[in-house]
């Protein structure tokens, strides 16, 4: 074995040059995700519905020195996540690393979720994981020279929660499996299959559990008993994983559920 990587560690975290994919990159994950790989010197294609949202996070990761192309679609069917991966080899000639940040949450008692409801979160966790993850993995395969895919999972995915989150933890533990089946698949071909599960992290929908008000103070200190680093996630907790999931370091691991939760599942 080459012992070569021993003069620089670092340059296995090096993803300068490589193209990325980020799915759903106008929401929490997906935004922080293209960002991270923004700023480590990927380029980047990025996809969401959200064209308003879309291009604020384009600008800011062109800002990063990214090389930014924009598709204003969502991984809602085979099409669409063909033209996304279309789009990363017609502007980048290639496809390195995809990252599948897109994804629902419908939170309701199972008496009052109704079968639509509950296909629509699955479809968009699961269904179009799946799918995103298929035709990247067909022009990777085509490449021949591996890849990395890395999935958006929760912890919720092990942890079943009482407020209603059925769909949720369903389609958690669904994209865990795809996770395991493609990793297994996939492992002799040099492609990587591996998903982040992040608890609650800082973003725009959960803001307010940082807050200081009655409401906050009345939810955070139960929440934060079973976390034994004792804080909530920010956003530079997931950064490090994603960088590594995404880059050579990673290259030994997959079929992989990497918990970003300071210990939350290991209580």
């Amino acid at each position: 074995m080459s012992e070569d990587f021993l003069k620089n560690p670092l340059s296995l975290f090096d993803v300068r040059g490589k193209t990325a994919i980020v799915t759903g990159a106008s929401g929490a994950f997906g935004a922080l995700a293209a960002k991270v790989l923004a700023g480590a010197g990927a380029k980047l294609v990025i996809a969401a519905g959200n064209a308003a949202e879309l291009d604020k996070v384009a600008d800011a990761c062109r800002a990063l020195g990214a090389e930014v192309k924009v598709v204003g679609l969502r991984p809602g069917n085979e099409k669409n996540c063909d033209a996304i991966v279309a789009a990363a080899v017609e502007t980048f000639g290639r496809l390195d690393i995809l990252v599948v940040g897109s994804g629902k949450n419908d939170v309701a008692k199972i008496g009052d979720m109704t079968p639509d409801r509950f296909e629509d979160v699955m479809d968009a966790n699961v269904t179009q994981s799946w799918l995103m993850a298929r035709s990247a993995s067909r022009q990777m395969l085509a490449q021949g020279d591996g890849g990395k895919i890395i999935l958006m999972s929760s912890a919720r995915g092990l942890l079943g929660h009482p407020a209603g989150y059925t769909a949720y933890c369903a389609s958690k533990s669904a994209v865990d499996g795809i996770t395991k089946a493609l990793g297994c698949e996939l492992g002799p071909t040099g492609i990587t299959v591996n998903a982040i599960a992040p608890t609650v992290f800082r973003s725009a929908l959960t803001a307010w559990m940082y807050e200081d008000t009655e409401k906050a103070r009345g939810v955070r200190p139960a929440f934060l008993a079973r976390v034994p680093k004792g804080r909530l996630g920010e956003p530079s907790d997931l950064a490090g994983p994603l960088l590594f999931l995404a880059s050579a370091a990673s290259d030994f691991y997959t079929g992989h559920i990497l918990y970003a939760d300071g210990g939350y599942t290991a209580g």
